[in-house]
Formats: C-alpha cells, structure tokens, sequence
C-alpha cells in the first residue's frame, strides 16, 4: 500500500514538475514571437501561430533548452547549427507559401524549419547530408506527429527528382553557387530561397521561375553552414 502511495505521489510531482515546464517554455516562445518575429515586421497569422505552436525546445538538446527562444542560432553538433527564429519565420515569409504547396528543404538539421514548413503545408520533403542529423530529426518529426514530412538522408545539391516539380524551395546551406538540379526541380511560377557564396560572404537569394526562367533578387546578408557532399567536399 505504501508503495502504491509512493508512487501515485511521485507521478503527481512529475506532472506538476512537467506541466511548470510547458508553461515556462510557453512564455518564452510567446515572447521570442513577439519579441523577435512580430515587432522586426512578419505578422503574417498563419507564420505567427506556426512559431508560437511549434516547440523549438524540443529541437535542441537538454543542455541547450533554456537558450532555445533566444534571438542566435544554437549548435545542434556535428558541426551544424538550428537558425535563429527571426531567419527561419523570414525565409518561410519570404516563399508566400499555401497550404496546398509542395516544398522541398536542402539541409534538414534539427527538423525544427522543417516542423514549421509541416505547420503551413501539406507536403514536405527535406533533404540531410548528415546521416544521424537526418535520423534524429526523422524520428523527432514523427513523434511529434508530422506525417505530412518526409526526410531522407542524401546530397541535397541533386534534390529529390522523384517529388518534383516543387512550388517553394528552402535551402539553410550554403553553395557557391544555386544547383542547377534545384533550379531544375522548381516548378514553373515556384519560389527558391537560398543562401549563397562563400563563408563570410554570402547572401540570402530568392529566385522566381516564369517563363522557364529564373529572376534572382538579393535579400541580405547572412552566414550558414557550408553545403557538403558526402565526403565533406563544399559546393
């Protein structure tokens, strides 16, 4: 019996224990969307809620939890990095995405841009070079019950011929150069945005395609992890 009592009490401390976390993550991703996203100039609803739903908490390791809501990319390890919230909800306003779009994501890192393309869309696929970023991340994705993403581990210079053409393309790599084959894979009237250049000197680059061609307009300067083959070559 005592032990039966032992146990109910510490299941209910637990609870407590977990629910005083929620609600402490909860405001700080409250404050991180006002704060960071909202007051810099993206108050588009559908973006708004996606940021405020999704647990950036939970994209990071243990160690990392209580930096997770703060205006800086955060190491995720093996080199790679989570973005800062303001550029994620930046490159995902950018797209003007619709819910019926298909996008394709090069460089699925911690999952956590990918979760927040899977709030807004019905269909998407994203692409990690890393192979246990890849894994981590697709295991995380399904728990958290996004069925509507699918990660494969791969080279996302070469995209995913057998789910295009897509609409919008995310790149959070960077090349010298845009690949031919994501150029190739954007569907006519469809968005790229893309970081490009060397480290220390790259621009966010969004791109339209009409007419079969590519209208290209720098947006700002910013700095990403370098897009790598297999055996850690730079593009």
């Amino acid at each position: 019996m005592l032990k039966t009592i032992l146990s109910l009490i510490f299941g209910i401390l637990t609870s407590i224990v977990i629910a005083q976390d929620q609600d402490i993550h909860s405001k700080r991703r409250e404050k991180m969307v006002n704060n960071q996203i909202v007051r810099r100039g993206i108050d588009d609803p559908l973006i708004v809620e996606a940021m405020l739903k999704v647990e950036r908490h939970r994209f990071v390791s243990k160690s990392q939890e209580k930096l997770a809501y703060n205006d800086h990319p955060l190491p995720i390890g093996m080199g790679q990095t989570i973005s800062q919230p303001y550029i994620v909800a930046f490159m995902t306003d950018i797209l003007g995405l619709s819910r019926d779009d298909k996008v394709l994501e090069i460089g699925t890192g911690s999952g956590y841009q990918a979760a927040i393309l899977g709030e807004l869309c019905d269909e998407v696929y994203t692409i990690e070079i890393v192979e246990e970023l890849g894994n981590r991340s697709k295991a995380l994705l399904a728990e958290l019950g996004y069925d509507n993403i699918k990660v494969r581990v791969g080279d996302g210079y070469q995209g995913w011929v057998e789910y295009a053409p897509f609409d919008a393309i995310i790149v959070t790599c960077a090349p010298t150069d845009v690949p031919q084959p994501l150029q190739d894979q954007l569907a006519e009237g469809g968005r790229m945005i893309i970081p490009v250049g060397s480290f220390g000197n790259q621009r966010l680059v969004l791109l339209r395609k009409n007419d079969g061609k590519l209208k290209k307009v720098n947006v700002l300067n910013v700095r990403f992890v370098p897009m790598v083959d297999d055996t850690g070559r730079k593009y």
